[in-house]
């Protein structure tokens, strides 16, 4: 069985040629990536670079500024509608799909399915967004089945909350918005998607969306409506029935801890009595609810942005130590493998930006960390992996080192990679081939070795903080273990090129599966840096010598000595 190794694919993105990239541009002037654009070549070279599953990201129909007459289908007020784009998480129909992704607007289902059907045929998992926790203003389904109900069409907009109502009202109200024009009016006025139970939401909120009622009445100490079950819990579970028929593998679930628990443990109850093996995965800020969203909530795996991500990024900006990692695991309190690990993706700042490391290098040590520090699902976002910096002109969005999710444009690094819809790294330079590779090897790992596919974890920071010499700012160490392989990891985020000493405690070995007395050596197998190791055994702590260079890694196997296997 394979680690889960997830690409997040923004489909708008990533295969989008067009370098225009004007500020504020339309879709007719920046373009856009396609369906039909990831074609099999996209795909094996994902299925080459180590990936399991592809998170599809953006394909849910959004508001947007742009119009669609064949379709019937105006563009947004621009009031409510962040950038000429568009938020992907401003849902206008959960029944369907962007007309912006399609070469055929008419015929972007058939062009979705026709892509996932060539991702299961090239044995990746599809995954995309759910968002249950709000809708756009605009939100108005002219795709979904026959007999289903829209969101608000049977509220009672007199009552500020009902826990059969869809939307929470603010009565005898007008929606007042913090942009400038009049192009949109809503009276009653709803609450906004960021819990703002007001008419009268700030231009920091997120205004472009209205909040969904899951029989909770934050107008009365939080008290839960939960039966009989809420309407819009029916709704949701028959929008997730509705994808895994099509068959999507799973859900990444956007601000999954802003809806109660007992709707998720309701809803993927559902989805998993018909179709078992969908993932689900919470985004999640909150560790004190992470066990609640485990266990109660039923969910298979959660963002690790509070612990890894926040302390890997300190560690890159020299803030904290690389000793600090250990505290990653010790928060975790054994659930590491339910954490899904990333130092990017489309809410995080580019790593080559100038606003976070200016160095993609740094990512690759990030992502050597993520995947072999435990077995948990690890997540890399498109360029990513060819040094992407985020640094185009936009519109809605600043110049803040994002990929901007709200503006038609592209990724002027990642096309490299892309080069013309080939899919080789052919427009690549060395440095980018060189980082693309390096990332191609970690994230093939995790599938080659046994003892970073399913291995223990062995901390071997706490008898090395203590030695002389031991640069713990700069440095992290540990030990991946099954009964039949042992690997030594050591990553160096920062420093020069230096002599190092890495002190391995008898107690890891014998923890590590050897036996009493045993010896043998432990031979490199891929990195940076040479390793010159002794003999080892298990009756006292060894001292491994190591020459790593400046913001290096490497992997060694242990390898028994041949004449201690004759007994």
């Amino acid at each position: 069985m394979k680690r889960a190794v997830i690409y997040q694919l923004f489909v708008r993105l990533f295969s989008n040629t067009t370098q225009t990239n004007q500020f504020n541009g339309t879709i007719e002037i920046n373009g856009c990536g396609k369906f039909n654009h990831i074609n099999n070549k996209a795909l094996q070279s994902l299925v080459e670079l180590g990936c399991t599953h592809i998170w599809f990201t953006g394909v849910l129909e959004q508001a947007s500024a742009t119009d669609y007459p064949e379709l019937n289908r105006p563009a947004d007020p621009l009031s409510i509608c962040k950038g000429k784009a568009g938020s992907p998480y401003a849902i206008r129909d959960y029944y369907d799909l962007s007309p912006d992704l399609a070469i055929n607007t008419k015929q972007r289902h058939q062009e979705f399915t026709e892509l996932i059907e060539r991702t299961h045929q090239h044995g990746l998992k599809a995954l995309i967004d759910f968002v249950p926790n709000h809708v756009a203003r605009t939100y108005q389904s002219d795709q979904k089945p026959d007999g289903t109900s829209d969101f608000g069409a049977n509220d009672n907009k007199e009552n500020a909350f009902d826990p059969q109502n869809n939307f929470y009202y603010i009565p005898n109200s007008t929606l007042k918005l913090p942009v400038e024009g009049n192009d949109y009016t809503e009276t009653p006025a709803r609450a906004t998607g960021n819990d703002i139970f007001s008419a009268e939401p700030g231009v920091f909120d997120w205004y472009e969306t209205v909040k969904l009622n899951y029989g909770i009445d934050y107008l009365d100490n939080n008290t839960t409506h939960f039966e009989p079950i809420p309407d819009t819990w029916n709704k949701m579970v028959d929008i997730l029935l509705y994808w895994t028929a099509r068959g999507i593998d799973g859900f990444r679930c956007d601000m999954a801890g802003m809806v109660p628990p007992q709707f998720w443990n309701y809803a993927i109850g559902k989805v998993k009595e018909k179709h078992p093996e969908t993932i689900f995965i919470a985004e999640i800020y909150e560790p004190w609810r992470y066990n609640q969203y485990l266990n109660e909530a039923r969910f298979d795996y959660l963002y690790d942005k509070e612990g890894f991500y926040d302390i890997t990024r300190a560690v890159i900006t020299n803030t904290r130590p690389a000793s600090a990692i250990s505290d990653i695991w010790k928060s975790l309190n054994g659930i590491d493998s339910k954490m899904v690990r990333f130092i990017e993706n489309h809410d995080e700042q580019r790593i080559a930006s100038p606003h976070f490391a200016n160095d993609p290098h740094k990512g690759v040590l990030a992502t050597a960390l993520a995947a072999w520090m435990n077995t948990n699902p690890i997540m890399i976002y498109n360029g990513q992996e060819s040094c992407e910096k985020g640094d185009w002109p936009r519109g809605f969005s600043g110049d803040d080192g994002r990929t901007s999710i709200f503006d038609y444009g592209s990724m002027t690094q990642h096309l490299n990679w892309v080069n013309s819809m080939f899919y080789d790294g052919g427009k690549l330079n060395n440095e980018q081939q060189q980082i693309r590779t390096q990332y191609s090897f970690i994230l093939n790992s995790l599938h080659r070795f046994s003892s970073l596919r399913e291995g223990q974890f062995y901390d071997l920071m706490y008898v090395n903080t203590q030695n002389d010499g031991f640069p713990e700012n700069e440095f992290y160490t540990f030990l991946r273990h099954t009964p039949k392989q042992i690997m030594l990891i050591a990553i160096r985020f920062s420093g020069k090129q230096s002599q190092l000493k890495i002190r391995i405690p008898g107690h890891a070995l014998i923890t590590s599966g050897m036996r009493p007395t045993q010896r043998g050596i432990f031979r490199q197998v891929h990195g940076e840096g040479l390793i010159s190791v002794p003999h080892i055994q298990t009756s006292g702590d060894v001292v491994t010598e190591v020459r790593i260079p400046e913001e290096g890694y490497y992997l060694a196997i242990y390898q028994p000595d041949p004449a201690d296997l004759l007994y």
